[in-house]
């Protein structure tokens, strides 16, 4: 798995998409946070849940059933306007692709066992052909070995940087859309008001 701190990356990247006016600290947070929930099935090692048991690591809460409850459920925690419901279909759609990035990144590094994508229905576990993330220790501890120094730069290459250019493009998408809206209301108002645009 990626740390968490790629993972947080992807969440907080994605959180940009939702529109300035509708984004708020609640959407940025729930972002984040679906992004690493996943790896709460880590907590199945201290009560001695096999790691390739459909409760183990990279199981269930990396499924993506599991992704679609989870965004359901923050997106209801985001309490958008309940007139609005595209909104909070979009808002759902957004934190289940969150909740799902985390096991589409698992599923490209270079250890560990594959994710369960379709736990519980099924409990085959899948890898992406291509693997080139280096894999996180699960002790938290060794991220500060050798290792860990190699996972972090490996993330710098393959999540946080995508993550970062996703970011900025999202960034100035929403700024150039703000300054056509502001062109064309004023071009509007001056037509109203009988001049030539």
């Amino acid at each position: 798995m990626p740390s968490i701190i790629g993972h947080a990356a992807v969440g907080l990247a994605a959180s940009l998409a939702v529109p300035p006016q509708s984004r708020s600290w609640r959407v940025v947070a729930l972002a984040a946070t679906c992004s690493v929930l996943p790896d709460l099935d880590t907590i199945g090692f201290w009560y001695g849940i096999p790691y390739d048991h459909w409760l183990g690591h990279r199981g269930f809460l990396h499924g993506h059933p599991f992704a679609l409850a989870a965004g359901i459920l923050a997106a209801w925690l985001a309490k958008p306007c309940p007139a609005r419901r595209m909104q909070w279909l979009a808002l759902a759609a957004l934190f289940t692709l969150c909740t799902a990035s985390h096991g589409l990144l698992d599923a490209a590094t270079s250890g560990g066992l594959g994710i369960a994508f379709f736990s519980p229905f099924s409990g085959h576990r899948f890898f992406l052909p291509w693997r080139p993330i280096a894999v996180a220790p699960l002790n938290p501890a060794r991220m500060l070995s050798p290792w860990g120094v190699r996972v972090l730069a490996s993330e710098l290459i393959w999540v946080e940087v995508p993550a970062l250019c996703i970011a900025l493009a999202l960034w100035a998408s929403h700024r150039w859309r703000q300054r056509v809206g502001f062109h064309n209301r004023a071009t509007n108002t001056r037509r109203a008001a009988g001049h030539s645009p």
